[in-house]
């Protein structure tokens, strides 16, 4: 008897149909939506003196759905399927659902270490961890969906939680406009993804990817149009969380309204959460539209590296939250690298979208690293402008280090060679597949990017602005300048110290062994 069926129940239907449950497969994302309402009940009860321990219990329970996945790991395994067809499938675990679950849960993971000091000092810790483990349950669920019903459904639940998180800061304006911002921006997104997910049901009679792929490949003729009006608009959604451009507007605003931790959350579990989606609905369901889709991810990707890098370019040294802001656009222009392999995708059967699934393993570490370090930043210098890490080696020799690890990484230059590696594949997709326009837009767009990260690099190892004081001088009318003492570093909350250790050594790690990655390149969804 194998571990499926040793594993599974049986659930009876209202047609009297008898339909296992795979309880190992969907343990991950039902183990996190668990400990979700375990927490919101149990800040009921916990007096605000014990409330860190909240925290605590919500990292366990991403650590125990982690664990979850590594039996998961030996074979395709799939539930919620059809008795007619059984293998059109609603949940489905494979190496691409893996490696996207590891992304998700790992990043908020890594997310809830960075938001423990901020849960006992700002924000309200019940509300918080319930909608951060919410949010994270839903972005679980969504690699794994196989029709379009779930996708939706995971899509929402990733993202309504999201939206209070965004503006959990009570009383902060910028907060409040922030999660408004989002809210409506992707309110619109998903009704007109709705529309198209309508248009996809009208055309072919089914939800389920697998299906309608065949009934694509056949649609009558005058189904054509709305069909393929379908599709394009499906897209939208997803374009959305991926912060594809003309859908991208709101991340600015929205990353430095919001704590700096959901940020660092919507900077990777968003972008996850998008491109799995993107991957699952193109190159499964709509292979046959390939021609509708794969020509605009095309433009789209050049358009939003473009735009994402030339933004972040612009950004002044002094100008309030410039650093969260830098990194806001270049969570913009990396989505451009991201979705080049996916649009490569449409045009050679060869092409595979595991590219996007390798340089997204990378920007998690790399980017929620650099958030790690702008978190810790921020504990004696609120504004976060780029000018305000100058001298950060004098200071703090460890978080400069790994800054600027991180940011070589996402320029794609030694010693961050997982980043080059991640980058040259990428390429290599778009190449292979005739698309040596969009390589040589990527080309210059990288050398862009090399700029504005290096800059940012150069300040952290330059001489500390000096801090000086007048005093007057016995017996004169001059005044001496002399060097003021510098104020007391804080100390290092143990959860913040362990979150860039973890990415950092994640970084090096991958570095080191780029091909641990680069497996993931030969993930393949045709």
């Amino acid at each position: 008897m194998t571990v499926a069926a040793v594993s599974a129940a049986s659930v009876t239907g209202a047609a009297g149909v008898v339909q296992s449950v795979d309880w190992v497969a969907i343990a991950p994302p039902v183990i996190t939506a668990a400990v979700a309402l375990i927490v919101l009940v149990a800040d009921l009860f916990v007096p605000k003196s014990r409330k860190p321990l909240l925290g605590w219990g919500a990292v366990a329970g991403l650590v125990a759905a982690l664990l979850f996945l590594i039996p998961l790991h030996k074979s395709t395994r799939s539930t919620f399927c059809l008795t007619t067809n059984p293998e059109a499938c609603s949940y489905t675990v494979d190496r691409f659902t893996l490696v996207l679950q590891f992304i998700v849960l790992g990043g908020a993971l890594l997310t809830a270490l960075l938001s423990m000091t901020e849960t006992k000092e700002k924000l309200p810790a019940g509300e918080f961890w319930f909608l951060l483990l919410s949010s994270a349950a839903g972005a679980a669920l969504l690699p794994a969906s196989r029709d379009l019903a779930t996708l939706v459904v995971a899509l929402e639940v990733a993202s309504l939680p999201a939206f209070a998180l965004v503006g959990l800061k009570r009383g902060d304006r910028l907060s409040s406009e922030a999660a408004l911002k989002f809210f409506l921006s992707s309110v619109t997104a998903t009704a007109v993804m709705l529309l198209g997910v309508s248009f996809v049901y009208a055309a072919t009679g089914t939800l389920h990817l697998n299906e309608i792929a065949n009934r694509l490949a056949d649609v009558p003729f005058q189904l054509d149009t709305l069909a393929q009006t379908g599709v394009a608009l499906t897209l939208v959604g997803f374009a959305f969380k991926t912060a594809a451009v003309p859908f991208h507007f709101w991340v600015p605003d929205t990353y430095v309204g919001a704590p700096l931790p959901v940020a660092a959350y919507l900077s990777v579990v968003g972008k996850a959460v998008g491109f799995s989606g993107l991957i699952l609905v193109t190159v499964i369901a709509f292979p046959a539209y390939a021609d509708v889709w794969g020509p605009a991810l095309a433009v789209v990707a050049a358009l939003t590296m473009t735009i994402g890098n030339v933004a972040a370019l612009r950004q002044s040294a002094t100008r309030a939250y410039s650093a969260i802001r830098l990194l806001a656009w270049s969570s913009v222009g990396q989505a451009g690298y991201l979705l080049v392999p996916i649009a490569a995708a449409a045009y050679s059967s060869d092409a595979q979208v595991g590219a996007t699934v390798a340089y997204a393993l990378m920007y998690a570490v790399v980017n929620l690293g650099a958030f790690a370090v702008a978190a810790l930043v921020a504990r004696t210098r609120p504004l976060n402008r780029l000018s305000d890490y100058r001298g950060l080696y004098a200071e703090r020799p460890f978080a400069a280090l790994a800054l600027g690890f991180f940011l070589l990484c996402l320029a794609g230059l030694p010693p961050g060679i997982i980043g080059l590696f991640a980058k040259v594949t990428v390429f290599s997709a778009a190449v292979d597949a005739g698309l040596g326009w969009l390589a040589v837009v990527m080309a210059f767009n990288v050398v862009i990017a090399l700029y504005y990260y290096l800059r940012w690099t150069a300040v952290l190892f330059r001489e500390p602005e000096a801090v000086v004081e007048a005093e007057g001088t016995e017996g004169t009318e001059e005044a001496a300048v002399t060097l003021a003492p510098r104020p007391a570093r804080p100390g290092v909350p143990a959860p913040l110290t362990v979150a860039i250790v973890l990415t950092a050594v994640a970084g090096v790690a991958l570095s080191g062994m780029p091909q641990v990655a680069l497996h993931f390149a030969s993930i393949s969804l045709f």
